[in-house]
C-alpha cells in the first residue's frame, strides 16, 4: 500500500509566482524528515497542548488526499509524532503531516513513504490525556492554515491556499 497520490508536477516556488494573490507561504523553519520531501493534500488540524492524543486518534482514520497539521504550539520540549504514528499514517493513506513542534525517530521516518514536515527532533514523547480539538485554525511561521486549505510542500517550503491548485 502506498500513499502517493496521481502525480502533479509542482515545485512551491512555481505554485507562489502562479498564484501569489490566492496563497501564503510558510516562512522559513520547517525541515523534511519523511521519506516524501514533495506532497500536497487537503488540511486537517489538530491542536496538542503537550499532548498527541488527538493526533494519534486522526491518523488511524482514512486521510486519503490529506495532510495532518499538528499545532504543538511550537514547543520544542515534546515531540508529537513519531514512527508508531508515522506507520498508522501510511496504512491509512495520510499524504503527509506538518508539524507547529518536534516529531522524534527521525532515522526511521526518512525511511518512509510519507511527506513530514516540522519545526525539529527532540527523543521526548507527549503525554497521553486526552486533551487537544480538531478542526482548529492553526497559525504558525506567518502561515494560517484552516481545515480543508490545500497544502502543497517541497524541499523549498510549504504553501497555503484556500482553493485547490491542482487538477483532481
Amino acid at each position: 500500500m502506498t500513499n502517493i497520490q496521481t502525480p502533479f508536477e509542482f515545485t512551491t516556488p512555481d505554485i507562489f509566482d502562479e498564484h501569489r494573490d490566492q496563497v501564503e507561504v510558510a516562512e522559513s523553519g520547517l525541515f523534511h524528515y519523511g521519506g516524501n520531501s514533495k506532497f500536497y493534500g487537503q488540511a486537517v488540524t489538530v491542536t496538542c497542548p503537550e499532548d498527541n492524543s488527538k493526533a494519534v486518534e486522526l491518523l488511524k482514520t482514512s486521510g486519503k488526499g490529506k495532510v495532518l497539521v499538528i499545532n504543538g504550539f511550537a514547543s520544542k520540549k515534546f515531540a508529537f509524532i513519531g514512527d508508531i504514528m508515522a506507520d498508522n499514517a501510511i496504512k491509512n493513506d495520510w499524504q503527509g503531516i506538518v508539524v507547529n513542534g518536534c516529531v522524534r525517530d527521525i532515522e526511521i521516518l526518512k525511511e518512509m513513504p510519507l511527506g513530514v514536515m516540522a519545526l525539529g527532533c527532540v527523543p521526548r514523547s507527549t503525554f497521553k490525556r486526552g486533551f487537544g480539538d480538531t478542526d482548529q485554525t492553526v497559525d504558525f511561521l506567518s502561515t494560517r492554515i484552516e481545515p480543508n486549505n490545500w497544502l502543497y510542500a517541497d524541499v523549498n517550503g510549504l504553501v497555503v491556499s484556500k482553493i485547490p491548485l491542482h487538477q483532481a
